[in-house]
């Protein structure tokens, strides 16, 4: 194996935290892996990798040699990328992290386009509610809705989402439409664990221009946008969600929004990746696409960051 190719074995596990990991992402037999390590500590003369049962970590000099290696590992990317694509064509894979809902509903019906103007680029979606760490697993960018503070990463604020508040047809039926904020202390809602806290998220309403925050009692509790949404379903209460999220429910007559003339703040909405020198142009290309399919779904881009 030559040094370029150790040197993205080294990273990946680092990234990864494993060897197999690393193994199954690379496509390469798990020993191949363990004896490029084993070279390179031995040419280094220095050990990179603290090895344990569990889990497998950078060294100090390993973290070192890692951060070294992205950047020389990034500029021959970059350098091939440059020679390689013809007429201005991207090629490669793109790792991209985002909820399940956003992908299912929004990026993956609209993803043909994207591979008809970029037919050598590969997407691979990963979904999930969690925050996740995108040095590490090696994703390229991520999707993220609320607020984003982390002073590790490039933010990019996109258009903003538009959020209902709305309950099932059967469960407004049973319990009556609520027509104030006050009467909100008769219904129940679908509980959203919020995971830094461990605390129901409020619901939120814009009132005459005024923020109003009111926190539900419900006997149903999720960690998890798909839970959020299943549970309204099945009538457990009202949810707050992206209008996108619902629309087909609201249009079949399954869900019906309340209490619009109160509706919740514009979601926040951020493209996130890692500090780099220079984007590799694949991800570039796929990050505009993104941020100009968002402005189509729901309004113009906000100021970048």
């Amino acid at each position: 194996m030559d040094r370029f190719d150790a040197m993205r074995v080294f990273t990946r596990i680092v990234e990864l935290g494993s060897f197999t990991k690393a193994a199954a992402d690379l496509r390469m037999p798990r020993a191949t892996v363990t004896l490029a390590v084993q070279q390179l500590e031995a040419r280094l003369g220095v050990r990179l990798l603290h090895r344990t049962t569990r889990e497998v970590s950078a060294t100090p000099e390993g973290q070192h040699f890692y951060q070294r290696c992205t950047r020389v590992l990034t500029e021959v990317e970059d350098a091939e990328a440059e020679l390689t694509q013809s007429g201005g064509k991207p090629r490669g894979k793109v790792r991209v992290h985002m909820v399940g809902g956003m992908a299912a509903h929004v990026v993956i019906p609209a993803l043909p386009e994207f591979h008809e103007r970029y037919p050598r680029v590969d997407v691979e979606i990963g979904t999930g509610d969690r925050a996740v760490d995108l040095a590490r697993e090696g994703v390229d960018c991520a999707l993220r809705a609320g607020t984003v503070e982390t002073p590790h990463l490039v933010v990019r604020r996109l258009a903003p989402m538009p959020q209902i508040t709305c309950a099932s047809a059967s469960y407004l039926a049973r319990r009556g439409e609520p027509r104030s904020l006050e009467a909100l202390e008769r219904h129940q809602a679908v509980n959203y664990l919020e995971h830094s806290t461990g605390k129901p998220y409020p619901l939120e309403f814009v009132v005459r221009g005024e923020l109003k925050s009111v926190s539900m009692s419900g006997v149903l509790t999720v960690t998890d946008s798909e839970a959020y949404a299943a549970g309204c379903l099945a009538h457990f209460g009202l949810i707050q969600v992206p209008a996108y999220r619902v629309a087909e429910h609201l249009a079949e007559g399954r869900l019906r929004e309340v209490l619009p003339n109160a509706r919740p703040p514009l979601l926040p909405l951020s493209l996130l990746h890692p500090y780099q020198r220079k984007v590799p142009p694949r991800v570039r290309v796929f990050m505009d696409w993104l941020a100009a399919l968002c402005a189509r779904q729901f309004g113009t881009t906000a100021r970048d960051s």
